[in-house]
């Protein structure tokens, strides 16, 4: 009764199955890596902005200054 063909045919493909789903649920639910805080305030932006060279020392002051003053 469970030793033919088809058993053993479907047997192979559950264990396939149920391990893949372990394996989704091991990397979508426990924290194997650290998660990154992708929000970035503004004055974050003004800095890497000034070190990349797209505005110049005085302008980066004048807008940290704006900034600070609307906080």
């Amino acid at each position: 009764m469970f030793y033919d063909h088809h058993f053993f045919d479907m047997h192979w493909i559950w264990w396939i199955v149920i391990s893949i789903v372990i394996l989704w649920a091991i990397f979508n639910f426990l924290p194997y890596r650290p998660r990154r805080n992708f929000q970035e305030d503004a004055l974050d932006i003004l800095t890497k902005r000034l070190a990349r060279g797209e505005i110049e020392r005085k302008e980066f002051e004048e807008r940290k200054q704006i900034l600070k003053g609307s906080k």
